[in-house]
């Protein structure tokens, strides 16, 4: 057996072990990401509904629905909308 099919063997046997709730040694990185105000975010930005649902990848009735609260966004597009929070000139200066 390869080193790489031994790694991965490992990886996942721990993989295993720790989601059953044992202690493995295995390293656990947990990221909190703060809610995010989506109406908020886009008005600090001064672009349209439309433009910032461009600007950030997503369908504009994705951002409606995110700042109507019907859903939430979730992963990559909540990261990244926190990040706006922070820095609302964040998506203009990367695209330009």
């Amino acid at each position: 057996m390869t080193k790489a099919y031994e790694s991965i063997r490992q990886g996942l046997s721990e993989a295993i072990l720790f989601a059953q709730g044992e202690k493995t040694g295995a390293v656990v990185h947990l990221v909190e990401v703060p809610e995010v105000d989506v109406a908020a975010i886009r008005a600090s930005t001064g672009l349209s509904q439309a433009q910032f649902a461009r600007s950030i990848g997503v369908a504009k009735g994705t951002l409606l629905n995110w700042e109507h609260g019907r859903r939430r966004p979730s992963g990559p597009a909540q990261v990244l909308l926190a990040m706006l929070a922070k820095k609302p000139s964040l998506v203009g200066e990367l695209l330009r």
